[in-house]
């Protein structure tokens, strides 16, 4: 997994996990930094083993570390962090070696990370909504009963 070694010394990835870190430094509510990263793609890799689904794995690996890099512009200037992460990316996935076809379908799941229907997709895209939702351990959370997201999406255990 070369090019996420790459992905993780770069030094444009290396600035917005730290902006990002800076953000959510008083957040009492799930982070977005390295650790929320790697599991979401853990969990996106064990998905696609479990389903069979043929996703190369630095493919996996390359959208969830990219997925939520921008999250710190959404607190900056309001732009969503989908679209501000989708427009990092591509820097970093064409000096890591990831071709033109690759980057498009990273950013294409990067995009619709948030989006509901790509539950149900069985591409990039569907892996890492379902591992990004997956990846939160709201089960164990100190924040749970101030978080708003609804019972129903908060995770109740663990399914990975």
């Amino acid at each position: 997994m070369d090019r996420i070694d790459k992905i993780l010394n770069h030094n444009l990835f290396l600035h917005h996990l730290h902006e990002n870190e800076v953000a959510e430094e008083n957040r009492i509510f799930c982070r977005h930094g390295m650790t929320h990263f790697l599991d979401v793609a853990r969990i996106g890799v064990i998905i696609n083993l479990e389903e069979n689904l043929g996703i190369d794995k630095e493919l996996i690996y390359a959208a969830a570390l990219l997925h939520d890099l921008g999250r710190h512009v959404q607190y900056e200037v309001g732009q969503s962090h989908e679209k501000a992460s989708a427009e990092i990316a591509p820097a970093i996935l064409r000096e890591c070696g990831f071709d033109d076809k690759e980057t498009s379908v990273i950013i294409d799941a990067i995009l619709h990370h948030r989006d509901g229907g790509a539950v149900e997709e069985t591409g990039l895209r569907g892996i890492l909504y379902r591992a990004d939702k997956a990846g939160r351990a709201c089960f164990a959370c100190e924040a749970q009963c101030q978080c708003n997201w609804d019972a129903e999406k908060k995770n109740s255990c663990i399914l990975y």
